[in-house]
């Protein structure tokens, strides 16, 4: 059975039950020190329950890391962006680990982004280091995915679309929200990946729902014998999965996309979001956003993640 582990006043808590756990005895600073000290994390296991600390949860995948993300990876999430899922190649981007923040902990939009989005994802948290020309087998993968987390890659969609820059318009503080939990595997968890079941509301309204199994195109096998071929990866690395579709942005209809594509690219994008000023998806100042990720049974749960959107010029001094 999965361990959940939370982070709060930079400690480590075994979480057991809703208010009670077991602080890890451990020197640890970072997550991949953690995962390295399983002594520690087992003794907390056994360990007698304790009530956990009311302060506010921080991430439990620590900066700096390497954040490695998957591009357009769930069948749904390609159909609503206009690409055809039996052509679309594996493809990674990068974040900074910066944008890293806690579960509850507010998402900022800068003043000059227009259009903010939310992408729900599986984190996958990096337990032993994988170094560029590594084999990587269903034999092996459990060995070196210590952990899971839910993550929101938060999106500025004007920056990101017209720059093709997927670096600077997911990479703003608070633009990876991650935790609450960091769900160690055990023996036997890892064969249950594909039961995981993606949510995500906005203001109490499901945007996103899909399951694992049904919608993802390129598994976690895959991706990783991917970035063996060229990105090393150390423990507490995070690699996102892809998010699957009922995101705010969604591909133009075909007719308008053909006529798009004749246009000098700045009245393009200038029609465009003229057009996407118009959909209310968007996040605005003072939405509340929820994301859950597990499996039906409860078995494997990720935890829940509540947020809230704030306008820069309007965030809390």
């Amino acid at each position: 059975m999965s361990i959940n582990i939370i982070r709060t006043d930079d400690r480590w808590y075994v979480e057991k039950f809703a208010t009670t756990g077991t602080r890890i005895d451990t020197l640890a600073t970072t997550t991949g020190e953690l995962l390295a000290d399983r002594d520690a994390i087992n003794a907390a296991v056994a360990g007698a329950e304790t009530g956990l600390p009311s302060s506010e949860l921080q991430s439990p995948v620590t900066a700096p890391c390497r954040v490695v993300a998957q591009m357009t990876n769930f069948v749904s999430h390609i159909k609503d962006s206009g690409f055809n899922p039996e052509t679309v190649p594996m493809t990674f981007f990068r974040k900074t680990s910066h944008s890293i923040s806690g579960p509850v902990q507010d998402i900022i939009k800068p003043a000059h982004v227009r259009f903010l989005d939310y992408e729900v994802e599986i984190g996958l948290v990096i337990g032993k280091g994988i170094p560029v020309g590594a084999t990587i087998t269903n034999d092996n993968i459990a060995d070196h995915v210590a952990a899971l987390v839910v993550t929101n890659d938060v999106s500025a969609r004007d920056l990101q679309l017209p720059k093709t820059q997927f670096f600077e318009s997911k990479s703003y503080p608070t633009f990876t929200p991650t935790g609450p939990r960091l769900v160690v595997l055990e023996p036997g968890d890892w064969v249950r990946f594909e039961e995981l079941r993606l949510k995500l509301w906005v203001n109490d309204e499901i945007r996103q729902d899909a399951l694992v199994g049904d919608d993802m195109l390129y598994k976690p096998l895959e991706a990783l014998q991917g970035l063996a071929q060229f990105q090393p990866l150390v423990a507490g690395d995070l690699v996102l999965t892809g998010t699957p579709g009922g995101t705010a942005l969604k591909a133009p209809p075909k007719p308008v996309e053909i006529i798009g594509a004749l246009l000098p690219a700045a009245t393009k994008w200038k029609a465009f979001f003229k057009a996407q000023a118009k959909n209310p998806n968007y996040l605005a100042d003072g939405d509340f956003v929820e994301v859950h990720i597990a499996t039906e049974d409860g078995k494997l749960d990720l935890g829940r993640q509540r947020t809230t959107v704030r306008y820069a010029s309007k965030a809390p001094q």
